[in-house]
This record gives C-alpha cells, structure tokens and sequence, in this order.
C-alpha cells in the first residue's frame, strides 16, 4: 500500500512517501520505453549501524531466472510500474553479496529482537520511506491485521507514549528498535559486534535463547560470542538443561574458555551436568584459580550453604580505617555486586571477625577502623547448612548476604540472596514469563 497522494495532488508539506514491502512485491518492472521486463522479487538493503539501511538494489524475476537491478537504474518505486532509467539490464543470475540483506527472504515473516521488550517478535510487514532522495527501511510492523481493515486505516506511526493496542496505535514502529536474525553470516558483519543486542542484560539474551529456534539461537549466540565476557553471563544465565546442550555441543577447550569467565559456583554446576568422560578433562582445561573453586565448589551437597555460596568476598584487616574499605568496594570490578553489599573483617588466618554492611561504612566516620563499624558477632553459617535453614535465616536478619565458615570460624565464602532466591524458585521457573512493568508495550498483538 502507497500513502503518496492521489496523481496531480502535491504532497502535504512535511509528509514523507512510504511503501509496504507486503504490496510492493511481484509489482511489474518496465524498461524506460514502457516494455515490461519482470516483476519484483525482492528489496535489497545493506545494514548500517543503528541508522536506517538504504536501499541499494533489487531483485527482479526475469525470464525465469532472478538477476539484480540497482537502485540508481530504479526511476521511481512508488509506482504501480517500476520504471527502470533505460532499456538495458544485467541478465546475469543474482548472487548475494556480502552485507546486502534481502527484505522478502530475510525478514518479512521472519522474527526479530524487539529490543526495548527484550522479545523475538515476527515481521508481518516492512516499510520503506524516502529521505532525502533515497529510499531506507524506516519501520516494521508485528503485528497482523486483516487487509480490509489496512486498507482503510493506512499506516500510522506511534504518538510517544501511546501503546500500539490501544485506538489510533500505530501499526509501524521504528526500525531502530528492532535486530533482525537474518541467518546471512556476510551481512552480520557489517553490523558490528553484537548489533544492538549489547543494550540487553544477559538474563533478557538468556530469555531470547530460550525462546529461539535452532537458526536463530545460533545467531544470537554467534553475535554474543563476540564479548567473551557477555557469553560468560550468558551461558550464567541459561536453563540449566539448555545450557547443558549448547555446552555440550562445544569442544572441551571451548567449554573451559567460557567457564573460565563464568562465576564459580556456576561454573561448577555446569561442569556437573557434563557426561562424566568430559568433567576432568574440562577441569584439566581451566586457568588454576578457577579450577581450584570449581573442585571446592563441586565437593558440596548442591542442596547446602558449601553448594550455593561464592568463593569470591571482599575481606580486610579490621585495623584498616572505613575510607580505604569503602575504596575497596569501588574498586573491586572483578566480583559480582551482590557479594560487594559487605565487607567483611578478617585477621591473617582468615578467622571472621566481623562483617559491616556498605551503608554502614558509607554512615561512619571514614577514619574510624574497619573493626569499629562491624558487627562482631554476625549471623554466619557453616558449609553443611540445609538452604531451607539458610533461607530462614536470611529472612529473618534481614540479610542480602550470609558468610559461610568452617569450624573454626575461617571466612570461607558467602551465600548472596539471589543464590537462595535461584535455589528456592520452582525448577522451571525460568521458562516462566517475566511480569513486565506498567509501561512496557510488546508482543505480536492481535
């Protein structure tokens, strides 16, 4: 569908010309005498960042073989025949060149990422816009409506803040929303590492995955592995039994390249879910440090406090004044932030002294001494603890973290709440939708 005016009428001022890739298709091609030539097979595209990807070609069906027409040979395409600027045209077979994205085979009826929703939506239909003298692929719509009621509403765009459900929603949304999966390993290269991917956390990509086809989860892993970090985050974030297959497809060097970056207590329950012939030689593989938790780690009942803590914790002398443990909370990069909420006060045998909580530094008087601002006598578990009795416990103090020690009372890790919140959730719970806030707007409606 065209939403140029009526031949003989100018355009309104500001109003801007779109085409529907869905009317668009099979439209005749006639050379610059008015001689048909073919038909339109297909829109070529080539990718461009987060901006809008111009239209460099088409596809046109001619006698019975699909050759390429450039765009500058192309009069206009907002007619009911595509004009082409001469009677001369290149009837070698079309071959795919690298970057160039086909809108028909490539997108239209295929999924994206809506990126803002974090969600794999379908391409019912694809809109073209000119700018400045070139055509681009400016918006996509997900959603499928009858073709009577299109042909009477026409395309709209989205006021801000207005929901695409609701009367007067627009029915295209700006393709700089969207990462498309177009399965063409040449075009992916031009988008960059990772294409707008890079905005989501690790646990929406780990969503993603998992609601992915086999195509299309190697794609979206295929730009993650890019950051060996986010893979790392990832492959954290996974179904346990999804992660086990993706691992398990994956040479033994490259399993331990991932679970070297992974947390440890992670790393060893995916180590755990290998077959049994893997697990040493996977061990075999890791960087010392990791594999030295990992073995700990794997020495627990999964079920218990030695089975769910993290071996890595912020730990000082408790003589070190407030000032410098704070600084040490910024500047340790390396541990996750929920082990940061505490630090804990240690003497050189690694006997807990006392723990004291961030907001509790950040109240005192930096001068004063790590110990001064502890509690010396804190809520501490041992590494047999049922997670029941943890979780107990974390509930009643009121506890973001829980440090676990031996018999002696030697530090030797910590249990964060989001590890007790994991353990406690339902065994499927991450195949269970997220409840999104009052102001996200996804899905493929109706």
């Amino acid at each position: 569908m065209m939403t140029r005016p009526p031949a003989g009428h100018a355009p309104e001022a500001g109003g801007a010309r779109t085409l529907h890739l869905s009317e668009l298709l099979r439209r005749p091609l006639a050379d610059s005498g008015g001689e048909p030539v073919g038909r339109l097979a297909d829109v070529i595209v080539r990718l461009r960042g987060a901006e809008c990807p111009p239209v460099i070609g088409l596809v046109a069906a001619v006698g019975g073989r699909q050759v390429f027409v450039p765009a500058g040979q192309v009069v206009s395409l907002d007619g009911e025949v595509l004009r082409l600027a001469s009677a001369r045209i290149d009837l070698r077979r079309f071959e795919r060149r690298e970057g160039e994205v086909l809108l028909r085979a490539d997108m239209l009826g295929h999924r994206l990422i809506d990126v803002e929703t974090a969600h794999l939506v379908r391409a019912a239909d694809l809109e073209l816009e000119s700018r400045d003298g070139q055509w681009v692929l400016a918006g996509v719509d997900t959603r499928r409506r009858p073709r009577r009621l299109l042909g009477l509403l026409g395309p709209r765009r989205q006021a801000p803040g207005q929901d695409a459900d609701e009367p007067g929603g627009q029915v295209f949304r700006d393709w700089s929303r969207f990462e498309p999966l177009i399965g063409h390993a040449g075009s992916a290269v031009t988008r960059g590492p990772f294409g707008r991917v890079r905005r989501l956390k690790p646990a929406q990509i780990a969503d993603l995955i998992e609601d992915a086809s086999k195509e299309e989860e190697t794609e979206i892993l295929g730009q993650v592995h890019a950051d060996p970090e986010l893979e790392a985050d990832v492959f954290e974030e996974l179904d346990e039994d999804r992660a086990t297959r993706l691992l398990g497809a994956r040479t033994d060097a490259e399993v331990a390249e991932v679970l070297s970056r992974m947390r440890a207590d992670d790393a060893a329950d995916a180590i755990a879910e290998l077959p049994q012939r893997r697990r040493q030689q996977v061990l075999d593989l890791l960087p010392a440090g990791q594999r030295t938790k990992v073995l700990t780690l794997m020495g627990f009942n999964p079920a218990s406090a030695g089975g769910l803590m993290g071996l890595e914790f912020l730990a000082l002398p408790p003589d070190r004044p407030v000032a410098e443990a704070l600084a040490a909370v910024g500047g340790a990069h390396a541990l996750q932030p929920e082990a940061l909420t505490s630090v804990h006060a240690v003497d050189e045998g690694g006997l807990l002294l006392g723990v004291a909580s961030v907001v509790r530094l950040l109240q005192s008087d930096p001068a004063a001494s790590l110990a001064e601002a502890c509690d010396d006598d804190p809520v501490r578990i041992g590494p047999d603890t049922d997670m029941v009795d943890v979780a107990v416990l974390m509930s009643d103090y009121n506890l973001i973290t829980i440090p676990v020690v031996d018999e002696g009372r030697r530090l030797v890790g910590v249990v964060t709440v989001d590890d007790v919140l994991e353990a406690a959730l339902p065994g499927d719970w991450r195949r269970r939708g997220a409840a999104q806030p009052p102001d996200a707007h996804h899905g493929e409606g109706p």
